[in-house]
């Protein structure tokens, strides 16, 4: 008597293999696929290309607009398109500014193009800026949070586009840190370049995304909208993992940097020194008079900080590298209770000044620490904003 698979017609067998096939898929035994590169709105060129030929174009870019490695503005040169103007935001064209500095129009070295700085009292196009222009793109890297100042010349960009009837294409660019949303969100009072939108401290959304949300929201002057098309990421979505090329400013050196940066930020309005003026700022806290911790930093002046707090001053605080992911799922209070204990009376921890109410976009926050509140508290506070601003979120999403 025979055993084996030649007793079963063939049709059994191939039915058997298919019930396999589906089983091994279905438990997740198969192999992963690789994951597939994500690729910027920028690379999508065939989407927006066509659309800009014959066109008068400005663009809105800095450093971290790259297409393969080169700069937007030259890659749209060689493909023969008429770029008339470049706007540059905080930190310059070519990204080299200080936080804060004031940048100075000029003309772009190595194309000769007019560079027009929408930093210090331009903060918006105005109408002679976009007289000789037809279109605007806007292509910058953002990190998701909401005292970035992108995100704030994004506002002032769009709205002068739609008081002066000029179309605007955003180039969407993955957000590193647009896998969760939390803080406090902005109250109308707090307004500032470093805060215009009521949303959360961190609001895990593309840019292109948030533009949709600025102009369905009507949140421009006078609820007027732009004439806005995004051009959307490939392969992306909120929780790809996205490491940058180019750091997006001079003080967000690292990855861990700019995941640790919606919960350090804070910092820069009180005397607490976040390790500008050193190799590794954005992964460091400290002050001259913590006690001592066994690690230690000094700031020294330096390209992107001519000036740091403390400088040349022996700050005890916390190595960061050494406890912290690259990647977080919600803001991390305890740095700013922890050094609210540590300091105690003997120094101001917040600075006496509106700052931190502008950044933290409430005087709640700076209230609660005051009162001696716990991170899980203060946490607890933000939730029916939170839970509103989801629903708003919501309604602009591109990516799943």
């Amino acid at each position: 008597m025979h055993h084996g698979s030649q007793n079963y017609p063939w049709f059994m067998r191939l039915f058997g293999l298919l019930v396999l096939a589906w089983f091994v898929n279905a438990s997740g035994i198969a192999e992963p696929s690789a994951a597939k590169p994500i690729y910027p709105g920028a690379e999508r060129m065939g989407l927006y290309l066509d659309s800009l030929k014959g066109k008068r174009i400005a663009v809105v870019a800095n450093q971290t607009s790259l297409v393969k490695g080169v700069h937007l503005v030259d890659t749209l040169l060689c493909e023969e398109i008429n770029i008339v103007k470049i706007f540059a935001p905080e930190h310059g064209f070519r990204g080299e500014g200080d936080a804060g500095e004031h940048i100075h129009s000029t003309k772009d070295e190595r194309t000769g193009i007019s560079v027009v700085s929408l930093y210090g009292n331009h903060k918006k196009p105005t109408a002679l800026d976009l007289l000789d222009v037809d279109v605007v793109i806007f292509d910058i890297q953002d990190v998701g949070v909401r005292f970035y100042t992108y995100l704030s010349t994004l506002h002032y960009v769009m709205e002068a586009c739609a008081e002066n009837n000029k179309r605007l294409i955003i180039l969407d660019r993955p957000n590193p840190n647009a896998h969760y949303v939390d803080g406090p969100i902005l109250e109308p009072e707090f307004k500032s370049f470093v805060g215009m939108h009521p949303v959360p401290i961190v609001y895990g959304m593309s840019i292109g995304e948030y533009a949709q949300m600025i102009n369905g929201e009507f949140w421009l002057s006078d609820s007027i909208q732009c004439q806005l098309q995004v051009i959307p990421c490939k392969n992306y979505s909120h929780k790809s993992v996205y490491q940058l090329s180019v750091p997006p400013s001079p003080n967000l050196k690292s990855d861990l940097a700019i995941a640790l940066y919606p919960s350090l930020c804070l910092f820069e309005a009180t005397t607490v020194s976040i390790g500008r003026g050193t190799a590794r700022p954005f992964e460091q806290y400290g002050h001259p008079r913590f006690p001592s911790t066994g690690f230690y930093f000094v700031p020294k002046p330096q390209t992107g900080a001519k000036n740091p707090p403390h400088v040349d001053r022996i700050c005890h605080g916390f190595d960061l590298a050494k406890t912290s992911q690259t990647r977080t799922y919600e803001l991390n209070l305890f740095f700013l209770t922890n050094a609210r204990d540590l300091l105690g009376d003997s120094a101001v921890f917040i600075d006496q000044n509106a700052f931190f109410n502008r950044l933290a976009g409430t005087n709640s926050l700076k209230e609660q620490l005051y009162k001696g509140w716990g991170p899980k508290e203060i946490r607890a506070s933000w939730k029916p904003g939170l839970e509103k601003f989801l629903s708003i979120r919501k309604k602009y999403l591109i990516y799943r």
